[in-house]
């Protein structure tokens, strides 16, 4: 018997197609076994797909779980937002839609004027070296802070540095399933970045919310204020407003989708 799941393919982080990350959203009545949801990741070939299943918990309206083409994801921004996007749309009344994940809690989307934010745990980071990461990136930066949760900032003078990295990426994914986040001060935002993920089948991932997680206590901090603009410097690239309050980080963006439709399985 074939089944017939509900599919949205939808650029986050983007105010026009063909822009920011890419998503899929796929709606569930039941969660499948872990080796179909990433093999189905793996067909998708986005960043992540992300797969939503109603809450019976009465803690969020939905569950919500993300696999890249590799691997099952512990927390993704652009593909929650993209969540979010699809199931605000369908309820032009509802203000704001709860996740509950496996490894980051509750997440929520909520209506910002014409656009989304989403909150997301913001990510501890402490000063470190990792020299042969450094290597690999290609370029030193002035700064490497490490979280034990796989999240790693590299701080670098200018954003033309940033620009410029050319990472030997079979090196990167050597090193694990790390997030590896190249940051500096920007031009027409406050921040720009790029992000690397080759260990989880992602060598430049186009735009980023959980690499925000990580920069939004870190920016927050040298430019003395709680809220900034950031700008993901990949090829698609994406603007993320960000903001920190408290142990939440709230990154504003637009979602457009591309294709709506039905996956056969």
């Amino acid at each position: 018997m074939t089944l017939s799941i509900p599919y949205w393919h939808v650029d986050a982080f983007a105010d026009r197609p063909f822009a920011g990350n890419q998503a899929a959203v796929m709606q569930l009545d039941s969660w499948l076994d872990d080796a179909t949801l990433q093999a189905i990741g793996a067909e998708n070939m986005f960043a992540e797909t992300a797969f939503i299943v109603p809450d019976a918990s009465g803690e969020a309206d939905w569950e919500l779980r993300w696999f890249a083409p590799e691997v099952e994801i512990g927390l993704c921004g652009h593909a929650t937002l993209a969540s979010g996007h699809v199931l605000l749309s369908r309820d032009p009344a509802r203000e704001r839609v709860r996740f509950r994940t496996r490894k980051a809690g509750v997440l929520e989307v909520r209506r910002l004027g014409g656009n989304y934010e989403v909150g997301l745990p913001a990510i501890a980071t402490e000063p470190s070296s990792w020299p042969e990461a450094v290597t690999a990136l290609g370029a030193a930066p002035r700064e490497v802070w490490r979280s034990p949760a796989g999240y790693n900032a590299f701080v670098y003078e200018s954003e033309a540095q940033v620009r410029g990295l050319t990472p030997d990426f079979r090196a990167l994914a050597a090193l694990g399933t790390d997030l590896f986040v190249v940051t500096a001060p920007g031009g027409d935002t406050d921040v720009v970045s790029r992000v690397f993920v080759p260990g989880a089948g992602i060598d430049e991932d186009p735009v980023t919310g959980s690499a925000h997680s990580v920069l939004a206590p870190i920016w927050a901090a040298r430019l003395g204020r709680e809220q900034f603009t950031a700008f993901q410097a990949s090829v698609r690239g994406g603007r993320i407003d960000c903001r920190l309050d408290g142990d939440r980080v709230w990154l504003g963006g637009s979602c457009v989708t591309l294709v709506e439709g039905t996956f056969f399985l």
